[in-house]
């Protein structure tokens, strides 16, 4: 008799040869670098029920340019597996032939050529093409929201996320969970939910002051003779990555043992499926697949991973895909019995230039946008080189940021969120839009002050920590802070404490002195009341003083490694 193990590598094995791009033979099917809608969305039916997932999209309407990390460091058990697997290596684990379709939308090596050749990717018109060309192979699909998608963007920051939900009620999303949501605070948070087609789920979410649960935990969606069972996750960490004071009412945290008792919960109303749409990020739900049973599905968020093909923790699957809509996920099951037989799964890159418009999102598009449109497109500057973000460590629009902060402010050092979202931009014009989708928030006040240089290495000692501890629980930030006019050696591996070394002020090449203070400027204080210029006005300033900027690699940055 065949195992429910086997079954699920059976599955695994059927996801890897729609792996990446999703067909058959995708080397020999874009030797010529010919791309089509079909060859995208095909997909063998299998099974009795479909997922379709979306998540980070971080309110990119418009289809974008995003490089993928060059830097992904894993610590623990999770060194060496995805998705702590980036470029070269990434490309020869999936079998990825170098400079296909799929090294160009999945890795980061000769990206600036290859966006060139495939152009952007996303854009919410295409999504609804996606997802309705699913929908109409597989009636009863179910969308989920894995959340980041109300923040990120000028319109998104002007409506106060308003845009974006009436986006996903055109989608038909069918339930949530979140993060950047909170950051629109309370009242907010409540206004646009009251707007929603589809709940907010958060088993994890509870009312601070009577440590009650505050949120639908779950909601069971029935579909096709089936009863499936979606319990939301939001992001554990929100009141201690995030400004807490913008959502008081609220606690948060992993609860591991909420999250069995939901699920249980759901197993005990004779649910066929339950499915975990999660935003805790990829290594949190990898430790959790191991610790909590009765799951079947988790769908990652937060983390931005973008992996072809789910990976398997015992009984459960999880399902990674990627970020500011680059990706769409469809998985098919086969469930009998209240129980996952099968899978198989597959990625699809939503290629702008392949993929057409659907014409009712697009007006909608058009209509959020129309009122903002000349301020949008306004032109602030020029960069020589590529700018990105997206890596542990700085990419080349920190760079800006930083430097635009180090100019304006007229400080000695730049400190900048080591946030993951923000789309890429090729060699030529800077827009206000391009700088708003790497700054856009509702807390972006820069700041001036003093720090120490004792001050200055217990704050880089504790977010390494949040990036490098072994224990992914205990891993609470996005990642490494960004620095200007500072260097430093940085030993992922080494203890607590101990991981940064060599601490440099660059402008006189001199050691960091624990006992001196240093002119610091920074922005996304988690603070209260803080106090100073948003930073989108900092870069803008900045760069129309410089005209143009050409980034250089960053070499202020030292990586010790194995």
């Amino acid at each position: 008799m065949i195992s429910r193990r086997e079954m699920l590598q059976l599955g695994l094995a059927s996801s890897a040869a729609l792996a990446g791009l999703g067909l058959g033979n995708p080397t020999r099917a874009f030797a010529q670098q010919a791309l089509t809608q079909d060859q995208l969305l095909q997909f063998d039916d299998f099974g009795n029920l479909t997922l379709i997932h979306l998540t980070d999209t971080h309110a990119h309407l418009k289809p974008v340019w995003f490089r993928e990390p060059d830097t992904n460091i894993g610590v623990g058990e999770a060194s060496g597996r995805v998705p702590h697997v980036v470029g070269d290596a990434f490309q020869k684990m999936f079998s990825i032939r170098p400079g296909s379709p799929e090294a160009y939308a999945l890795t980061y090596p000769d990206f600036q050529n290859l966006a060139a050749s495939y152009g952007r990717m996303g854009g919410f018109d295409r999504i609804a093409t996606v997802v309705k060309s699913i929908r109409a192979a597989r009636p009863g699909a179910i969308l989920l929201d894995g959340g980041d998608t109300w923040h990120g963007s000028y319109t998104s920051l002007k409506t106060r996320g308003e845009d974006m939900v009436r986006v996903m009620n055109l989608l038909g999303s069918q339930a949530m969970t979140a993060h950047w949501e909170f950051t629109f605070g309370t009242q907010r948070v409540q206004e646009l939910i009251g707007m929603m087609n589809q709940p907010m789920l958060g088993a994890n979410i509870f009312d601070a002051e009577w440590d009650e649960p505050a949120f639908e935990p779950s909601k069971i969606i029935e579909t096709n003779g089936l009863r499936v069972g979606v319990v939301g996750q939001a992001f554990p960490y929100l009141p201690i990555a995030n400004p807490g004071w913008l959502f008081p009412e609220y606690s948060f945290g992993i609860r591991e043992e909420r999250m069995q008792q939901v699920v249980d919960d759901l197993r005990g109303q004779g649910v066929d499926l339950v499915v975990c749409l999660s935003h805790n990020g990829f290594d949190v739900d990898h430790k959790m697949a191991g610790r909590v049973s009765g799951i079947d599905v988790i769908l990652s968020g937060h983390t931005h991973d973008a992996i072809p093909e789910p990976v398997v923790v015992g009984d459960t699957i999880i399902i990674a895909s990627g970020s500011h809509g680059k990706f769409v996920s469809r998985v098919d099951l086969d469930v009998r019995d209240g129980r996952m037989m099968g899978f198989r799964h597959k990625l699809i890159p939503v290629f702008s230039d392949v993929i057409e418009p659907d014409p009712e999102m697009a007006g909608l598009i058009d209509e959020i946008r129309a009122p903002y449109e000349s301020e949008l497109s306004e032109v602030i500057g020029k960069s020589e080189g590529l700018l990105y973000r997206r890596g542990n460590f700085n990419g080349s629009w920190d760079d800006l940021i930083c430097d635009a902060m180090l100019s304006e402010r007229d400080a000695e050092i730049a400190l900048s969120p080591g946030v993951r979202w923000g789309a890429s931009l090729l060699p030529g014009d800077i827009t206000r839009e391009d700088i708003h989708s790497v700054t856009s928030m509702t807390y972006g006040e820069c700041y001036r002050t003093e720090m120490s240089g004792e001050m200055l290495k217990t704050v880089m000692e504790d977010v390494a920590d949040n990036i490098f501890n072994e224990d992914p629980y205990y891993q609470q930030g996005g990642d490494m802070v960004r620095v200007g006019g500072l260097g430093y050696t940085i030993d992922p591996y080494a203890s607590i404490g101990n991981r940064i070394t060599g601490m440099t002020l660059l402008k006189d090449g001199s050691a960091i002195d624990p006992a001196r203070n240093y002119v610091v400027a920074g922005w996304a204080s988690v603070n209260e009341g803080t106090e100073g210029p948003q930073i989108w006005d900092v870069v803008e300033n900045y760069l129309r003083r410089q005209g143009t900027v050409s980034p250089a690699p960053n070499r202020a940055i030292r990586l010790l490694t194995d």
